[in-house]
């Protein structure tokens, strides 16, 4: 039956009618709800306020210290592992010493070899003098004993040399802290082959003082202006989601980092540590207060952003605003528009603006005080009016 009575064309055209009629009755009701029922407005107040950039950065200790080898073999001993407090000279690991003893005998051998050269030499020499002076010899063969023995003593300095540089490489085998510290990293096993090389693969790394730290944090070079060494730094960790800790900016680094056309710089921040509580590598959340009032007059920043749509009957003929301003131009950052209630109309007003937050921006000129509404954002009439509802909205066709 139904089926049957909605095929009926004039049924059809009577619906249609009747959504129609329900439409233009929306619409008038909508249009004639009044503008402070149309618009969210809020007052603006007196108060503090702080303006701060943020950047994400990496906890490391100040001083990192990457323990190599100077000579090349297997590891025979090792004396430490991750997280192990050491001394300065503290024996770290022993390499294999067993080519490097070779090499000392050996140049032990080349220096007894030596100094029994510089004997003979010298012998040769009070020889070739004694004949000399008994003219047995010629001037020529005392020179030539002469020149024997300093080659010969230069043989043995040669050989000496050589030695000390063996016996220095055997020490070397032995591999020592050069700080005090905490083992962070430790790349090496029992039987690891290591080289020495140009460029000398890491065996250890050891942080100096781990109750002073540092944030290495990246800034966008629009904040960069804004940032001083000296100012007070809070931060926090995913480790400790509800602490926030403290530091203090140590150095601004002038070498800059581009990617994909952004620009960064480096900023370093201090940070105590006394717990010991923050490790090394924690991803921290860096929040710098780069400007502060006591007693500003905060206008909302969502009364910034509101733009009247052109074709609201509180514009004029023009599409022009009060003040014959087109609404939506764009603002720069030390002025700005808010629009307030005249009557039925919206008002725009120029403010002069001074350092914001997320969520309210200083006024430093303008016809506006405290306690002045200004409109915020468009809404329902039941949510700036509970005891009034409108019976159609227009939004729902």
């Amino acid at each position: 039956m139904m089926k049957r009575f909605l095929k009926n064309p004039f049924v059809l055209f009577l619906l249609v009618c009747a959504l129609i009629a329900a439409g233009v009755f929306g619409w008038r009701q909508y249009k004639s709800v009044s503008p402070e029922q149309r618009y969210k407005l809020q007052a603006l107040e007196q108060g503090e306020l702080k303006q701060s950039v943020s950047a994400n950065g990496t906890l490391n200790p100040v001083t990192l210290v990457n323990v190599g080898t100077q000579v090349s073999g297997a590891v025979k001993k090792l004396y430490v592992d991750f997280n192990d407090k050491v001394e300065k000279g503290q024996v770290l690991l022993e390499l294999d010493p067993a080519l490097l003893n070779a090499q000392v005998k050996q140049s032990d051998a080349n220096v007894q070899n030596a100094l029994a050269s510089v004997e003979l030499a010298n012998a040769n020499q009070a020889r070739a003098q004694g004949l000399f002076a008994q003219e047995y010899v010629s001037r020529q063969e005392l020179d030539q004993s002469v020149q024997a023995r300093k080659a010969a003593q230069a043989q043995l300095a040669l050989a000496r040399a050589q030695n000390e540089r063996d016996r220095a490489q055997l020490a070397y085998s032995i591999i020592r802290s050069p700080v005090s510290g905490v083992i962070v990293a430790r790349n090496i096993d029992v039987g690891q082959t290591v080289a020495a090389s140009f460029q000398t693969p890491t065996l250890f790394q050891i942080a100096q003082d781990l109750s002073r730290m540092q944030i290495d944090s990246s800034f966008a070079e629009a904040d960069i202006g804004s940032i001083r060494v000296g100012q007070a730094v809070r931060f926090n960790v995913d480790a400790f989601p509800s602490r926030s800790f403290k530091g203090v900016v140590k150095q601004i680094r002038l070498n800059p980092t581009t990617q994909q056309n952004v620009v960064t710089y480096n900023v370093v921040i201090s940070v105590d540590n006394p717990e010991q509580i923050l490790l090394p590598g924690m991803t921290s959340y860096v929040s710098i207060v780069v400007a502060e009032r006591e007693n500003a007059l905060l206008v909302p920043n969502a009364a910034l952003r509101f733009k009247p749509d052109v074709k609201d009957g509180e514009m004029n003929g023009e599409g022009k605003a009060g003040n014959g301003k087109k609404p939506g131009k764009k603002r720069d950052a030390s002025s700005g528009t808010v629009y307030i209630l005249q009557g039925k109309e919206l008002k725009p007003v120029s403010i002069s603006l001074g350092i914001t937050d997320s969520r309210n921006t200083e006024v430093l000129g303008g016809d506006l005080k405290a306690g002045d509404k200004v409109v915020v954002g468009e809404g329902p009439a039941e949510e700036n009016s509970p005891g009034k509802k409108s019976t159609v909205h227009m939004r729902m066709f």
